[in-house]
């Protein structure tokens, strides 16, 4: 079956909460992701199987809150590179 991805797609916070406990191994919570990323995010990615949720991709742009552990992750397991730039007016 094929996977259909769309940028800022329509997606329902129980599925987001699902896929997120499953990729980082703890359980369900009750998080908002819609008003998180409306607020704070650039964009995502929804991933879809038929109508079904598979992959969520957040795009943050100010991080909102940069935890000093997760550095190791975003820097060398992903490429990302740290800058000392502040933020921007996009519009």
């Amino acid at each position: 079956m094929t996977i259909t991805y769309q940028w800022r797609g329509d997606f329902d916070n129980a599925a987001v909460n699902a896929l997120h406990a499953e990729a980082f191994g703890h359980g369900q919570t009750a998080t908002d992701w819609h008003t998180r990323v409306h607020r704070h995010s650039l964009g995502w990615v929804c991933a879809r199987k038929a109508t079904a949720l598979v992959g969520f991709v957040n795009v943050a742009w100010d991080g909102g809150a940069f935890e000093p552990d997760l550095r190791p992750f975003s820097f060398e397991a992903c490429g990302f590179r740290p800058t000392d730039a502040g933020l921007i007016a996009l519009r």
